[in-house]
């Protein structure tokens, strides 16, 4: 029987932990869930540039992942939530980073992507919030 195994980032992760009661990732058996990660750095403040918070999203996906011994070569799924750019649509300023960022850290692999707009986020001023699933040990 898998047990569940739950992690905080180093830095903001026990911040976030003792403010809201929760953690950053858990791990059953191979599955790796997180929860969403905003482009915040360790005193959870954002960049003003979007594409700099983008950016910072994923490296906070990736040091959340090796908290539980996954990296972005391990990503299935992801679920990413933006304040839209512009009136109907998340916008080209949030989607060619996002693709960017795609390739850059998973190569010609390419996860199932789930992408929606939203009002508000949890911190005022943030932008973007990304989750992922990954499966440690596939094979491609």
């Amino acid at each position: 029987m898998s047990t569940a195994t739950f992690a905080s980032t180093p830095g903001y992760g026990q911040t976030l932990f003792d403010l809201l009661h929760y953690r950053q990732a858990v791990r059953v058996g191979d599955r790796v869930d997180i929860s969403g990660q905003g482009g915040w750095n360790d005193d959870i403040t954002f960049p003003e540039s979007l594409e700099e918070e983008i950016v910072q999203a994923f490296e906070n996906v990736e040091r959340t992942l090796a908290t539980v011994g996954a990296t972005w070569a391990d990503v299935i799924a992801v679920d990413s939530f933006h304040i839209p750019a512009v009136e109907d649509t998340i916008g080209d300023a949030h989607n060619r980073v996002m693709v960017e960022q795609f390739r850059k850290r998973m190569g010609e692999r390419a996860p199932i992507w789930t992408q929606i707009g939203v009002a508000a986020l949890g911190a005022p001023g943030m932008r973007v919030e990304i989750r992922v699933t990954a499966l440690v040990n596939q094979q491609d």
